[in-house]
């Protein structure tokens, strides 16, 4: 099995994986591959076209997922995906959101793989990225792993190669997002089998993966492991990903160096404009378990200081963590 580039990836995760976190994640790996919070054909065709795409060169590779279902619509966010120059773009046919499901795209899609697979041809048709989709393994009360192996291979069929595969159910009524990654079992067999059944295809696995070790066996059956909350709760997991799934030397990195790249970045945006609780809010968990830690999270959540841009937040969030923690 050759290795994925998606060996190791961070979940598109809606409020959280925008630019700022991206970059802070990317100071940890260099070759974790990031993707995009989703971002909707409406909101691309008729809104800030910009604030949706603008990203830091350091992000890649990165990549757009898009929210849609209008075969003409993606083709034009993924022509803009590509002129902006994200690496990928993925169609969201996992989120099961009741906003998501009335806009007819998300999980709700895996009922119509026909037209996700219109969808993908509209989209590979323009572009010369990857396309790429991310779906459950089935929907409501279907329970059948041939409900999945036939929505791949019609969308195979398509033309797309990369599959990222969240190994449970989405129950479309009844259940809240959160339930909906917590309730529903995890099957990861179905996504093994998956990858028995199609082996041409690249096969990733996501959800309720929390470890080095979990990754590893999954990675014994698929092509790459998708890190979800873990990955933004515990930040500093990141750090080990280079040297553990790809092959790079060890790294001396800690998280005063991560710090002290992130406070610098923060000062170039917010002399751009931007705003400071913007930057800090995805670095809450960078000394999760660490002794100090709660006063670290505490001051950098200090909204009258990062209203004013108040850069010494860091130096004196710092004044925490007692020595040994600050590796």
């Amino acid at each position: 099995m050759n290795a994925s580039p998606r060996r190791i990836s961070v979940a598109p995760m809606m409020d959280w994986t925008d630019r700022h976190c991206r970059y802070f994640h990317r100071l940890m790996s260099k070759h974790t591959w990031l993707y995009t919070e989703m971002v909707t054909t409406g909101a691309l065709l008729h809104g800030d076209v910009p604030r949706h795409l603008a990203f830091n060169e350091e992000e890649h590779p990165v990549a757009l997922q898009l929210g849609g279902s209008e075969p003409g619509d993606l083709a034009r966010c993924a022509t803009l995906a590509e002129q902006w120059g994200y690496d990928e773009v993925n169609l969201n046919c996992g989120c099961p959101s009741e906003r998501v499901q009335r806009g007819a795209f998300g999980a709700c899609l895996m009922s119509e793989p026909t037209l996700v697979a219109d969808c993908v041809k509209a989209m590979r048709d323009v572009v010369a990225i990857p396309v790429t989709v991310k779906h459950r393994i089935g929907i409501d009360d279907v329970s059948e792993y041939g409900f999945v192996r036939d929505f791949v291979g019609t969308i195979a069929d398509a033309g797309c190669e990369v599959f990222i595969v969240h190994a449970r159910n989405a129950i479309l009524k009844g259940l809240s997002p959160k339930e909906n990654r917590e309730i529903p079992p995890l099957r990861y067999e179905f996504a093994y089998q998956l990858k028995r059944d199609f082996p041409a295809l690249e096969i990733l696995i996501n959800g309720g993966v929390e470890t080095y070790e979990e990754a590893q066996t999954h990675l014994e059956h698929v092509d790459g492991v998708m890190f979800g909350r873990q990955a933004y709760h515990n930040p500093w997991l990141l750090a080990g990903i280079d040297e553990q799934f790809y092959g790079a030397a060890a790294s001396n990195l800690t998280r005063v160096d991560v710090e002290a790249q992130m406070a610098e970045y923060a000062e170039r945006q917010l002399a751009a404009g931007g705003y400071l609780g913007a930057i800090t809010r995805h670095m809450l968990g960078l000394y999760k378990g660490a002794a100090g830690a709660r006063g670290w999270r505490r001051t950098l959540s200090d909204n009258k200081r990062l209203a004013r841009g108040d850069l010494s937040v860091f130096d004196e969030a710092r004044e925490f963590l007692q020595a040994e923690a600050v590796v």
